[in-house]
């Protein structure tokens, strides 16, 4: 990282690293150990460390006992967690997110059943449980409000004294309409609404969209008087892990054959194929178009609906498939033409007026991604996985080259002006 020319590293603690068994068990001090030698070493380089708290595990000890985010009772568990993660790092940690892509979790945890813990019901998936109806909207609304009381206690015992910055990120696609008709440009925005601001929303305003609040109906929760008290804390940054676009067609009036990842209530279907033709040029990663105007397009929705709340880009990259051939995966010319695209369109929206405080590029090396394993890669250096010897990449290059051509838009950690953390 040093030597590529970046300032901040983005990683994340393991729930169950540090707590094996919540906050029903002792804290494990070989991880806190782990993480305090992590951040040590980065501060050493000149690297910020900028941290998630919550990356999709959970300890299973709290999936056992109650369920994990389908009871309330998380709430208290994610507050212990986090306040225990402040106590030990936040002395050297000026960023802290509370949790990673919490739509997603909800989405494919509880909907469609295609994560961990994989609940479903029939007809939008074959899981052993759950309820693709309700259970999607109460995971969710427990996430909301876990990081309601993350905040709140950073706030209130943390933040003055530590001088950091507390946020959540989210999963973020842009959408556009599959034909130009008000039903599908309604679509494409009701899209977002049941995508980001499903979250977005609570946290920065108390109350969940207004269309999910009327299709929805008695399914979707509500917010107590003390829940929307703790929700005022609301956050200091916003991050965004923004990919790709996809086309939004209208299934309210005109009912869809096919079923896609978005809630079912959304009455919207999701597709990069237009008549033939896809949005974007097609990536390793299913539904991973390249379109880099969509940046702009992005960022700029979140600065007009949240009161231009600053914004990180905390994911942004290219998958490429892993042919198992050292030559070929380290000429990646895809990725180059991906990133500079798409650095471009973040540009334009920093022109426009959006505070965006940095961009994270996913991701440093090529790693385990997910149930893809290692079948697709992200990372701008190659890694050999019998020998574990990284490589650079020909992105990788380019990016220590525009670091190096760039040198204005990086400034001291203490600056007043615009950080970019690349």
């Amino acid at each position: 990282m040093h030597s590529l020319g970046v300032n901040s590293y983005r990683f994340s603690i393991s729930w169950s690293r540090v707590l094996p068994k919540g906050r029903f068990g002792k804290v494990n001090l070989e991880g806190i150990k782990f993480y305090n030698k992590l951040i040590n070493a980065l501060l050493l380089k000149g690297i910020q460390p900028f941290v998630t708290l919550n990356h999709f595990d959970i300890p299973q000890e709290l999936q056992d006992r109650y369920g994990s985010w389908l009871n309330s009772q998380i709430q208290e568990d994610f507050g212990y967690f986090a306040e225990l993660c402040f106590k030990a790092f936040g002395d050297r940690v000026k960023y802290w997110a509370t949790l990673n892509e919490p739509n997603v979790v909800a989405q494919f945890g509880y909907y469609s059943g295609k994560h961990p813990p994989s609940r479903c019901s029939y007809p939008v998936g074959k899981c052993e449980a759950g309820d693709s109806q309700l259970e999607p909207y109460i995971a969710a609304h427990n996430m909301i409000l876990s990081h309601a009381t993350a905040t709140q206690i950073y706030r209130d015992r943390y933040q003055e004294k530590q001088g950091g910055k507390i946020g959540i990120v989210l999963s973020a696609y842009w959408y556009e309409p599959l034909r130009d008709i008000p039903a599908d440009h309604f679509a494409a925005q009701r899209a977002l609404s049941f995508f980001t601001a499903w979250f977005m929303d609570p946290i920065i305003y108390g109350e969940y969209p207004p269309e999910m609040r009327q299709i929805v109906g008695e399914r979707l929760p509500t917010f107590s008087v003390e829940e929307k008290r703790k929700l005022k804390n609301k956050l200091d940054f916003i991050g965004i892990n923004h990919y790709s676009t996809l086309y939004a067609k209208d299934c309210m009036f005109s009912p869809c054959n096919s079923s896609t990842d978005l809630l079912a209530d959304s009455f919207v279907y999701n597709t990069g194929d237009r008549d033939g033709n896809l949005i974007g040029k097609p990536t390793a990663m299913p539904t991973f178009y390249v379109v880099p105007n969509s940046m702009e397009k992005i960022v700029m929705y979140f600065k007009d609906r949240y009161n231009n709340t600053p914004m990180f880009i905390t994911e942004n990259g290219y998958a490429q498939p892993n042919s198992g051939d050292i030559k070929e995966m380290l000429s990646d010319a895809g990725r180059i033409e991906y990133m500079e695209g798409y650095l471009t369109s973040l540009a334009a929206a920093i022109r426009k007026g959006a505070d965006v405080r940095g961009y994270f590029g996913w991701s440093l090396i090529d790693n385990f991604e997910w149930s893809y394993g290692y079948s697709i890669c992200f990372g701008l250096y190659h890694v050999d996985r019998t020998t574990l010897k990284r490589t650079p990449k020909q992105s990788a290059l380019w990016f220590q080259q525009f670091l190096r051509n760039n040198n204005n838009l990086r400034m001291p950690i203490n600056s007043s002006r615009k950080l970019w953390y690349l």
